[in-house]
């Protein structure tokens, strides 16, 4: 599996970057997972549901398969890669977030949020995606509103 970050601050558009570049992943065949890190505590099954009594009965992991998909709620933090680890392989994982993993990344950046380049200086930063030129960028500039460019960027470096 090839594993390409989208990185950059709140904001900037990582997720809507995201959301174009599957689509235009899929059209050319690959099989694409994603992998987004949240700063916020995640509760996502209710009180009083089955699932959730199970967990509040001890289980570490509960899952819900269903006819369309299945959840599984681990109990405690992961690591990118036991999460990595743990998906069915695929051609091509998106982490959103994460931005101190040792893996090929695209920092997404407006200037419009006044926040600066969080990657500027990694060794694995491949491209900086932004809504207008950089002055003294060190590694390739994207369009960010170029969502076929970017794609084609990645599918030339990673795959």
């Amino acid at each position: 599996m090839k594993v390409v970050g989208i990185v950059g601050s709140s904001g900037s558009g990582k997720t809507t970057l995201i959301e174009k570049l599957i689509p235009i992943f899929v059209r050319r065949g690959l099989c694409v997972s994603t992998i987004k890190l949240t700063h916020h505590d995640l509760e996502l099954d209710l009180p009083g549901k089955d699932s959730r009594r199970h967990r509040e009965a001890g289980a570490r992991e509960v899952a819900l398969i269903g006819p369309k998909r299945t959840q599984i709620f681990h109990e405690g933090a992961l690591g990118l890669m036991d999460v990595l680890a743990r998906l069915e392989p695929v051609d091509l994982v998106l982490v959103e977030g994460f931005i101190e993993a040792e893996i090929p990344k695209i920092e997404v950046y407006r200037h419009a949020t006044g926040k600066p380049l969080r990657a500027r200086h990694r060794g694995d930063l491949l491209a900086v995606a932004a809504d207008a030129p950089i002055a003294d960028l060190h590694c390739p500039f994207l369009p960010l509103d170029d969502a076929i460019l970017i794609a084609d960027f990645l599918l030339d470096r990673v795959m």
